[in-house]
């Protein structure tokens, strides 16, 4: 979906068309760009530990390149509810390796799923080229002036807590709107800070400080995030609410995941996080092809 891409960066209804990467541009179709999950860590809630050698999390990365990721999404630390924190110093020892490796021998462009921003800047020196950080750049104050000096782009999602306390007794009135409401207000205060409104992108934050109803409630009004006017990405891949639907107890959820996956596409999501690429990408493929589109 990276190209050189003339069209407009917007539509009349919001949708953004284009996200502005460090290098490259990422350009929206009709259906959802694939973002391809890379955990080398040992912890992370569905794949912990399968890719924490480094040979193999690049062995992976290129795998998930070949079944048609548009952006891989490599993190060095787990995120998932009460995970522990880890150094700055021991993340980049994870990470540092795949993002160098990979860059060099794929075209694809890459993520750094961190919060630090020491990691940030040495993962963008080392060939990635977004940073997605899970406290929509508020967990690091030097974060914001990494984002503004690197020309990365940034993808800032809604948490509400640490992922040591988020699934506590999450508590919303109106959760959409509230959602909605705080990433407005870190896309402004980006945007005056000096990062350009074409690298933004929002992710409401599916499982982070959420309940099951408040995840579903979150996906099925996906739409009022384009309001926003910057491309929006979910990350829902495997997790706990689809388990709970539809009683499914592997780690995989595999069929639930790819139902959200194609809700989401009709919703005009720009991009999904997942980890099975191979199959989101034929699901799409298909769900295209009975439209009748192109």
């Amino acid at each position: 979906m990276s190209g050189t891409d003339k069209r407009t960066s917007g539509d009349a209804a919001g949708h953004r068309r284009a996200w502005k990467l460090k290098r490259q541009t990422l350009h929206f179709g009709p259906q959802p760009a694939i973002m391809g999950i890379v955990n080398v860590t040992p912890d992370s809630f569905s794949d912990g530990g399968q890719y924490f050698d480094p040979h193999r999390a690049v062995d992976h990365a290129l795998q998930l390149a070949d079944e048609g990721a548009d952006i891989l999404d490599i993190g060095g630390e787990s995120t998932r509810p009460y995970a522990e924190a880890v150094s700055a110093s021991e993340e980049l020892d994870r990470i540092l390796p795949v993002i160098e490796t990979v860059a060099r021998q794929c075209p694809v462009p890459i993520s750094v799923d961190t919060s630090k921003s020491s990691v940030a800047r040495q993962a963008i020196a080392a060939g990635a080229e977004v940073i997605n950080d899970v406290t929509a750049l508020t967990g690091d104050p030097a974060m914001v002036d990494v984002a503004i000096q690197s020309a990365a782009g940034v993808c800032l999602m809604h948490m509400q807590g640490t992922p040591q306390t988020m699934q506590d007794d999450p508590c919303y009135d109106d959760v959409v709107a509230e959602v909605r409401d705080y990433l407005a207000d870190r896309i402004a205060a980006l945007r005056d800070a000096g990062v350009a409104a074409d690298r933004i992108c929002v992710d409401p934050g599916i499982g982070f400080g959420k309940t099951h109803l408040h995840n579903v409630q979150l996906i099925r009004q996906v739409a009022e995030f384009h309001r926003l006017g910057c491309p929006v990405l979910v990350g829902h891949s495997r997790k706990g609410f689809i388990g709970k639907l539809t009683n499914d107890t592997s780690a995989e959820r595999i069929a639930g995941t790819l139902a959200v996956s194609l809700f989401l596409a009709t919703q005009r999501v720009n991009i999904v996080r997942v980890h099975d690429v191979r199959l989101t990408r034929q699901a799409f493929d298909m769900q295209r092809a009975l439209s009748g589109e192109s």
